[in-house]
């Protein structure tokens, strides 16, 4: 005779969210699963710093001052921060509709539009929002099944509807929306800080260097100067000498308190001149809300707990002894039928209590077969043989 048993397996949430991201460290890491372009910046960076470390900072901190690599430690510190915080972040995913809702929305867009005749196009989707006076469409998503708020957009790449969303950037290996904004925007400051600092001290240690060995030997001894940016050679730095151009182009971004994705659709400067209902007017009041802002939080909940039932079968294991039955099974037993358990050990306190006042030992007594009332069939319980009841099979009648 089996039993099915049916045991609830935990699992986090973020192994069934939908869309195209990776997840690691139980999902407290959220990329793109493109990350080949991410691992290309790991190494542009790593190996430029490295560079400079082992040939120039050491000469300069002996012959200039030893805060050059002091400083320069720091700046590349910042920066690895603030990448890894833009790359292991939730940019501001937006979850998708639940199947009900989106059944609701689905009745609630049909009651407002109508019935549509065959052959035409439906009228698009759309809710028109007011902000400062200004009239914002809330456009619908047929992927996520839900109208996006405000300056949200649906990630192409992610396949996820981001909030205040700015661009997708292979090179953090992430989308940059309102969640991961500023951290971007302070790796990319921090990063140009840290190139022109490396190509200005480099250009020093050459001018130094030539003074007293001359250019030709400086370039000999040096290997790490030789392939540096003055020289035009140094092929893994040129590919981050635009983030400079980046810096100044978010800059302005964010002074006018705009995103990438409006800059490049025009939604403010167009034929109809709308004016930006999201700028305060003032760059102080600006780069205070998009820098220095409350961050919300993330509405994913990607390490949620979710229950998911598994059946399976269990074979009937009365005619076992009390040493070979499993303390999970006594505990089971125990929980479901508290009364019964209650019973018997109110039973066992009082036949002790009536006994003898010398103290007894209790003897390994052998189960006899119970009987379907969960009672042996022709003796009744003593009170040695109560205590080593330890299992019931079935509900006692009293």
């Amino acid at each position: 005779m089996s039993v099915m048993v049916v045991r609830k397996k935990a699992m986090r949430k973020w192994e069934k969210l939908p869309g195209r991201n990776t997840f690691c460290c139980d999902g407290r890491i959220m990329m793109a699963r493109q990350k080949g372009i991410f691992y290309l910046t790991l190494f542009l960076i790593l190996g430029t710093c490295a560079l400079f470390f082992a040939f120039e900072c050491r000469y300069l901190a002996v012959q200039l001052s030893p805060a050059i690599p002091v400083f320069a430690v720091v700046l590349f510190l910042f920066a690895m921060a603030m990448l890894l915080r833009t790359s292991f972040s939730d940019p501001g995913v937006i979850p998708r509709a639940l199947p009900d809702e989106a059944a609701f929305i689905e009745m609630e867009i049909e009651a407002t539009n109508g019935t549509v005749p065959q052959g035409q196009r439906p009228p698009p989707r759309i809710k028109n929002f007011q902000i400062n006076n200004q009239i914002v469409k809330l456009k619908y998503c047929y992927t996520c099944k839900i109208f996006r708020p405000p300056r949200a957009s649906h990630c192409s790449i992610c396949d996820n509807c981001v909030e205040r969303f700015d661009h997708h950037c292979p090179w953090v290996g992430n989308c940059v929306g309102k969640r991961n904004y500023r951290y971007f925007y302070l790796f990319i400051l921090s990063l140009s800080l840290l190139t022109i600092y490396i190509f200005t001290f480099n250009i020093v240690y050459v001018a130094l260097k030539s003074l007293k060995i001359g250019f030709l030997n400086t370039l000999k001894e040096t290997p790490g100067t030789y392939l540096s940016p003055p020289h035009g050679a140094y092929l893994p730095f040129r590919p981050l000498c635009p983030v400079v151009g980046l810096t100044g182009f978010h800059t302005f971004l964010v002074a006018l308190n705009q995103t990438t994705n409006e800059d490049i659709k025009g939604a403010w400067t167009g034929k109809n001149r709308v004016q930006n209902p999201y700028s305060h007017g003032n760059i102080v009041k600006n780069c205070c809300e998009v820098l220095c802002g409350p961050l919300p939080p993330s509405v994913l909940d990607r390490r949620g707990i979710l229950q998911q039932e598994e059946s399976g079968a269990q074979g009937d294991s009365s005619t076992r002894g009390p040493s070979t039955q499993e303390p999970g099974a006594l505990e089971k037993s125990s929980t479901q039928e508290p009364g019964a358990a209650q019973v018997l050990s109110a039973q066992a306190v009082g036949s002790t209590r009536e006994g003898s006042s010398s103290p007894t030992r209790q003897s390994a007594v052998p189960m006899l077969p119970l009987s379907p009332t969960g009672m042996p069939e022709e003796t009744q319980p003593s009170a040695v043989e109560l205590p080593a009841q330890t299992r019931d099979d079935g509900p006692t009648e009293h």
